[in-house]
């Protein structure tokens, strides 16, 4: 019995892993990059997801061994860095959530024809509900399953249906005609940046999965993770470049539902309903949970109160998309930011894999140092090139 609980504990943190980065964000940017890049999107997809197994397989692990999350590590590699990292994060997750309670908004107006301000608040009363019960940890883990399985199924179907080229896109996954490095860091920030980064493990540390003897379960659940999104991902590339290689004209204003649309009538639009809700309201959960375990570093209090925090924090979220909006392109924003965020809570995480005060005498596997480090100076360098180009952009 306890064997199956802890697989159940494993699926659900890869779950709430994977759907808390199968965002909103996460349609948007795969169907505009697939159509600016065509199949050269699969090199962007494959490059995202090596670099998403370095983070996730490094920070898990590290999290595990030391039995603390994120800021209470970085706190003791230098004082103070935790708190700045854990307030990056936070606002980080409310951008995000603000665009994941939008989206859901608008996966209900699809399905059911009421505003997306309507949907909105339906979505945050469910996501609160989940948080009412008694035992969160468990009903948030089976809803991610549940949501999660949903968007495979609708995503695949969509894929299959559009007709995409197959060969070609396997072609130049490994041979791409054109690289674009805006598009790498913006899918990395969006699958393992910011709070996402840190969902899986500090769901297993709650669930009481670390020390040393738990890291076979900790390195499984989080490659499982990485797998359900990198699914999800590749076949709505799939989808969206079926529709362009047809010729199709993809609506600019809402790229994915047209994507769907275009492939399976109105039955892929009815879909896309349901697999914009259910990347939305997973994701509001999954970023609600993760930007609150950041702040109870700050006050013991926090950690006591963590579901009325939650619970405050969808409000919130949910409260300024309704009366205040979001700009078009926040999510593709925040994504991009928190490319830019991972070199350094990444850095930060393999110091102290390192330090004795972190790990104890947990020695670190130098191929994940490695891994995680080339992670951290490839970012830094993308991410520099990146802001250097934006800048001549702006000031041109």
């Amino acid at each position: 019995m306890k064997q199956r609980k802890d697989w159940s504990v494993l699926l659900g943190a890869a779950f709430l892993m994977a759907t808390s980065a199968v965002g909103p964000g996460f349609l948007t940017q795969t169907t505009v990059f697939t159509q600016s890049l065509g199949a050269s999107f699969g090199f962007v997809i494959l490059a995202s997801v090596l670099i998403d197994l370095g983070v996730q397989l490094n920070i898990w692990r590290i999290i595990a061994v030391a039995e603390k999350r994120a800021p209470d590590i970085a706190n003791i590699v230098l004082p103070g860095l935790g708190s700045l990292i854990a307030v990056l994060i936070v606002l980080g997750g409310l951008a995000f959530n603000i665009g994941n309670v939008a989206g859901a908004g608008l996966g209900l107006e699809v399905l059911f024809g009421i505003t997306p301000q309507t949907g909105a608040l339906l979505t945050a009363a469910m996501a609160i509900a989940i948080f009412l019960v008694k035992e969160a940890g468990k009903a948030m883990d089976r809803f991610a399953q549940l949501m999660g399985l949903l968007m495979i199924i609708s995503i695949v179907y969509v894929a299959v249906t559009s007709g995409p080229p197959v060969g070609e896109a396997l072609v130049r996954t490994v041979a791409p005609i054109k690289i674009d490095f805006m598009s790498i860091i913006t899918l990395v920030g969006g699958t393992v940046g910011g709070y996402i980064t840190f969902a899986g493990g500090h769901r297993l540390l709650d669930a009481g999965v670390k020390g040393q003897t738990a890291l076979p379960q900790v390195t499984s659940s989080a490659a499982s993770g990485i797998t359900v999104a990198s699914i999800i991902r590749v076949f709505l590339f799939l989808a969206s470049l079926g529709v362009i290689s047809q010729g199709l004209a993809i609506d600019a204003g809402n790229p994915t539902a047209s994507v769907f649309k275009l492939a399976a009538g109105q039955i892929g639009y009815k879909l896309f309903g349901v697999v914009m809700f259910s990347a939305a309201i997973t994701s509001v959960i999954g970023s609600a949970y993760t930007s609150v375990t950041f702040l109870r570093s700050f006050h013991p209090g926090i950690g006591r109160n963590e579901n009325r925090i939650i619970i405050g924090f969808i409000l919130l979220s949910t409260l300024i998309f309704v009366l205040v909006g979001k700009p078009v392109s926040l999510l593709i924003l925040a994504g991009a930011l928190n490319g830019f965020i991972l070199p350094i809570t990444l850095g930060t995480m393999l110091v102290a894999a390192h330090r004795k005060s972190v790990v104890g005498e947990y020695r670190h596997p130098l191929f994940l140092t490695f891994c995680g480090l080339l992670v951290v100076l490839v970012m830094a360098w993308m991410s520099s090139r990146v802001f250097i180009e934006q800048a001549h952009t702006l000031f041109a």
